[in-house]
């Protein structure tokens, strides 16, 4: 197993412990799979990924345990004004970029390291630290621009 999502798993149980909760097996489902896919997500393809894995977790047990992630620091909610909330893992100094259809919604993340880089750049001169950096760049996907000519 990768370090950091193990140093997430321990932190999620160190949580549970401090709040008297059980660590169940469907919470380490949901986690796991929340941290298989390594990018933001909604509930509801976080439900269908566990759904075709594990029958007998429901929408609402996925829901609550998203809510504990977030309590727990190590996921956050993140909207794109699309009505969607995604859930991310939490992590200082992480940094997301995202490219948001108008029209049909497709968020895609994406790397912008050297824009990043001159950013922390000027911060530094100023005397800031960066925690966290969404860039949010909206237009128009190919699919959709394909389908208006």
């Amino acid at each position: 197993m990768n370090q950091s999502k193990q140093k997430v798993k321990e932190q999620f149980h160190r949580f549970l412990s401090k709040k008297r909760l059980k660590a169940t097996l469907q919470r380490s489902l949901i986690l796991d799979a929340f941290l298989d896919l390594d990018r933001s997500t909604h509930i509801d393809e976080l439900y269908l990924v566990l759904r075709g894995r594990h029958h007998h977790i429901g929408h609402a047990t996925v829901y609550r345990a998203l809510r504990l992630f977030i309590a727990a620091g190590i996921a956050r909610e993140i909207y794109l004004g699309d009505g969607l909330t995604r859930y991310q893992v939490d992590g200082q100094g992480q940094r997301r970029d995202y490219l948001v259809c108008n029209d049909c919604g497709t968020v895609t993340e994406f790397d912008n390291s050297s824009t990043e880089r001159h950013q922390d750049e000027a911060a530094r001169t100023m005397g800031f630290t960066v925690q966290s950096l969404k860039i949010e760049l909206r237009g128009l996907c190919s699919r959709c621009l394909t389908q208006q000519s």
